[in-house]
């Protein structure tokens, strides 16, 4: 996939389970998932489904791919429009990837305000994903400042106050 999005000129960062182990946070994962510019939703698609792969969902923030072969595994996207993207990708580190390849991955503080606003959109993910928000606060250097402001963005003030209480 990183090939496709760099042939193009579509900026692109790995999140999700595999972002956070690369910060030290291991966990057992069957999906991709990755944070890619807006523009590229159609074109991805549109690869993804030349490849076999099924879109199960599909607004203008995220997409999820899943192909018939459990081997190629699920792919879920995230959109960001071009301001958050310039924000992010800009901040982004590279990290050693899988092939040699370098991928990007987002700053703690980034990763962290896309967990909360999963959270606001689906608070079945509540649990796991402040557990996730806790890990990324202890890492050396982090912002709770700029992360408590993701909270209060989105009214959930209480939770990062009851989180904070944990560390």
């Amino acid at each position: 996939m990183a090939v496709f999005l760099d042939e193009r000129g579509f900026r692109h960062a790995l999140i999700g389970a595999l972002a956070l182990a690369a910060y030290g946070l291991p966990r057992a994962t069957v999906d991709l998932d990755l944070v890619v510019d807006a523009e590229a939703q159609d074109a991805i698609v549109e690869h993804l489904e030349q490849r076999g792969y099924e879109t199960v969902h599909r607004s203008p923030g995220y997409s999820n791919h899943v192909h018939p072969d459990p081997s190629s595994g699920r792919v879920d996207f995230v959109y960001i429009d071009r301001d958050t993207a310039d924000a992010l990708f800009s901040a982004a580190r590279a990290f050693p990837g899988p092939a040699g390849r370098t991928t990007l991955l987002p700053r703690p503080e980034h990763l962290a305000a896309m967990k909360v606003l999963a959270i606001k959109n689906d608070p079945t993910r509540t649990f796991q994903d402040l557990a996730d928000i806790r890990f990324l606060l202890t890492l050396p250097g982090v912002n709770r400042e700029e992360v408590r402001g993701y909270f209060a963005k989105h009214g959930l003030e209480g939770r990062f106050d009851d989180l904070e209480k944990t560390l």
